[in-house]
């Protein structure tokens, strides 16, 4: 599934008033950025001071409604237990957070179906485009440092950055990277090229060769390739790699312990879960595939069940010392409206509208706001959404390329809202543009091992 392209109606969320930018000097490392290196912009002698990001909601007069009544973890445990009997799945980790405690951050089924161990909230798996919600706040937290604004141009941090049009090269902003909106006329462009094993900054350089479709800001099309180029405006802003820079805001402050990025550090996870593709026997488990992860902000993360709550949490707004509130109503505030979303499974049912914000999807799910992202590449699916008016999160992580987890987190969702029941695990779900050129199949029954859980996780310490 492609999503529509479509005419922003409204930029919410975007913070054009200038903000103080940091000079930092770069040294030899500039020559490992795009073409013509990262760079930080000159800039004059006396900047104006910096301004905090504007909320696209009052966050502090926001009501907060608890969960249906009905609504029972104990229930969704049971419901993927059962999604991994039978080897219908390999594996699967989820993790509930509400009213800012973990409710549930548990493992369930086999890491590989070959030399199975159980998984547990510890058990690492690959987030695929889930990782884009990590770039945009890793960006947010540099526009709270006053090392970066939204609207501060990608071409004045990475002068080798051209599109097909010289004044829409000049134009582009880091909002119009992190939401899609460059303006480029084709979905995920060049990444057949990834797939084939190009590097990233050789494949970035043919971005000059994309037609465009519209201005920047103005439309919408989904990008891995584009969006990455966040990660070398990070490196300018800050003089260090995008990877440092997650490991050393987001992850350690947050107590994520398992979580780290690239394709070396799932593989060096104390317990992590094989990737799984279907065979005529079943289930077969297979190394994770590198291609994608030389694009870290687009699908470079990889995490546990209890790092997913950690990360809920302090997106639900429950660690402000890490994540204030204003800096996460801008993150999730809409900016380019996605009408593609609202094409299959319960999508099509249960959302009024749908938009993209700065690496995060926002859907009208049946007149309740949600925070949402899918991920998919070979081997392993993800669903993330938060529900601010019931203070909720939810992640489902599983690694086979079996649809059928999908259908828990609408289940979730109508639980905590109050919906009428729907059988949304018999639905088979398109993950459209999410899914990192993938095949999108479900998985057939296999002979049966039932998997253990790990014990109720705790939050980690602030």
């Amino acid at each position: 599934m492609r999503d529509g392209r479509t005419s922003r109606s409204a930029k919410a969320g975007r913070v054009l008033a200038p903000r103080a930018l940091r000079l930092a000097t770069l040294g030899l490392m500039l020559g490992l950025a795009i073409p013509s290196t990262a760079r930080t912009p000159t800039l004059s002698a006396n900047p104006p001071p910096p301004t905090q990001p504007l909320p696209y909601r009052d966050v502090s007069t926001r009501t907060v409604l608890p969960p249906a009544a009905g609504f029972d973890v104990a229930v969704l445990e049971a419901m993927a237990e059962q999604l991994v009997e039978g080897r219908r799945v390999p594996g699967l980790a989820m993790a509930v957070v509400q009213g800012g405690r973990i409710l549930s951050a548990r493992g369930y089924g086999v890491t590989d179906v070959a030399r199975p161990e159980p998984v547990d909230a510890h058990t690492v798996f690959r987030l695929a485009s889930l990782s884009k919600a990590f770039a945009g706040t890793m960006a947010g937290l540099l526009v709270n440092d006053g090392s970066l604004r939204w609207d501060s141009k990608v071409a004045d941090y990475v002068p080798g950055f051209r599109l097909a049009d010289e004044e829409y090269t000049r134009r582009v902003t880091v909002t119009d990277l992190l939401s899609h909106s460059v303006g480029l006329k084709a979905h995920n462009a060049y990444d057949r090229d990834i797939e084939a094993n190009a590097e990233y900054y050789q494949v970035a350089q043919k971005l000059a060769e994309a037609p465009v479709q519209c201005a920047p800001g103005e439309c919408y099309a989904y990008q891995n390739v584009a969006f990455s180029l966040v990660g070398d405006v990070v490196f300018a802003a800050t003089g260090k790699f995008y990877e440092q820079e997650v490991q050393r805001r987001i992850f350690e402050p947050l107590g994520m312990r398992d979580a780290s990025l690239g394709l070396p550090g799932i593989e060096s996870s104390h317990r992590w879960a094989r990737p799984h593709v279907r065979s005529r026997n079943g289930w077969v488990s297979i190394r994770p595939k590198p291609t994608y992860y030389r694009l870290p902000p687009a699908a470079g993360v990889n995490a546990s069940a209890n790092d997913m709550a950690q990360w809920l949490l302090a997106h639900t707004g429950h660690r402000p010392d890490v994540l204030p509130a204003p800096l996460l109503a801008t993150l999730h505030a809409p900016v380019v409206p996605t009408p593609g979303e609202l094409r299959s499974g319960w999508r099509r049912e249960r959302l009024n509208s749908a938009a993209y914000a700065l690496g995060w999807r926002v859907f009208d799910y049946a007149g309740e706001e949600v925070v949402f992202h899918a991920g998919a590449v070979q081997g392993y699916r993800g669903m993330v959404a938060l529900l601010p008016g019931r203070d909720l999160g939810v992640a489902i992580l599983w690694n086979s390329e079996s649809s059928l987890p999908s259908g828990l987190l609408p289940t979730i969702l109508d639980q905590a809202i109050g919906l009428p029941p729907k059988r949304w695990l018999d639905v088979d779900v398109d993950f459209g543009s999410d899914n990192l050129m993938v095949d999108r199949e479900a998985a057939p029954p296999a002979p049966a091992r039932r998997g253990t859980s790990a014990a109720r996780a705790t939050a980690s310490p602030r």
